[in-house]
């Protein structure tokens, strides 16, 4: 995605913002999973549809029916990559509850048979133009992950756990993200993204040892919840008034909360530093008593 450059010689910004905003949102930027290959599947129905209005009351029914579903089935599609996007970037994660990339092969082939039937296709030629359609579907886009990620060694009640609060966490923090881009501010846009950084590093940090859930969970769910309830409130009060009072206020509260989080996540990867280190100890003097010298 583009993104202007910011700096010292910039019109909006200085050296020292600009350089921070710039290395905190590093990790965030991705590409939508969801890019223009998804979106080509919205061709076929906007040309069904409009291919369909000058037949005869019923042909034209039918087309603009079948339109409809691949257009449904195109949004899913779309919606499914962005899953199995998240679903891949976490160590821990559920399977999709609704697996819309199914779902969507399902409606693109039955879309296609319903266009070609009213074609007259003929019943046998509809249902071979539909076949195809869902098998080149999957065959472009794969089908949804059907089994749950978990990682080695730790129960399946922690890591439930673990996926559930990280789901709660990733829907408030786009929730927040929606909010904020409504107001079409690129400065406020890097400065949530930054504290969104400082979220989903605690994030990866659970998911990589969900021990450290216990005390990550107020983080992950209290404050995140508050986070995003003040965005959207501020969204609501800077769309009806320019208020830089209640601006500044809101970027004050990101600072607190990115620092707060950047602190907690130290701390817990620290102690997870200490466990290890009593750990090798333990080990060692273990060891020793079996007359076992390491170097």
């Amino acid at each position: 995605m583009a993104k202007r450059f910011g700096g010292k010689y910039s019109p909006d910004g200085n050296a020292d913002s600009g350089a921070t905003s710039n290395v905190m949102v590093s990790d965030d930027r991705r590409v939508d999973p969801a890019g223009g290959k998804s979106n080509v599947m919205f061709v076929p129905p906007v040309v069904l549809a409009f291919t369909s209005i000058r037949q005869e009351p019923t042909t034209m029914i039918t087309g603009l029916i079948c339109a409809a579903i691949l257009g449904l089935g195109a949004w899913l599609l779309r919606e499914g990559l962005r899953a199995e996007a998240a679903y891949n970037a976490r160590s821990i994660a559920r399977r999709p509850a609704l697996p819309r990339k199914i779902l969507a092969a399902i409606l693109a082939s039955v879309g296609i048979a319903g266009a070609a039937l009213s074609k007259d296709a003929g019943i046998i030629g509809a249902v071979i133009y539909g076949i195809a359609a869902g098998g080149l579907h999957i065959a472009a886009f794969g089908i949804d992950p059907l089994q749950n990620k978990r990682l080695e060694g730790i129960d399946d009640f922690q890591q439930d756990r673990v996926a559930r609060v990280v789901d709660e966490a990733e829907t408030y923090l786009s929730a927040m993200s929606d909010h904020i881009a409504s107001l079409n501010d690129r400065k406020l846009d890097i400065r949530v993204a930054s504290f969104q950084s400082a979220a989903r590093h605690m994030i990866r940090t659970v998911e990589e040892d969900p021990r450290d859930l216990t005390g990550a969970r107020k983080y992950l769910g209290v404050y995140l919840m508050g986070a995003r309830d003040a965005a959207v409130k501020f969204a609501d009060l800077y769309k009806r008034a320019k208020d830089e009072d209640a601006r500044s206020s809101f970027e004050q509260l990101l600072t607190d909360l990115e620092s707060n989080f950047a602190a907690k996540t130290n701390k817990m990867l620290n102690d997870d530093r200490t466990d290890m280190d009593i750990e090798i100890k333990v080990l060692r003097d273990r060891l020793k008593r079996e007359g076992v010298k390491p170097e």
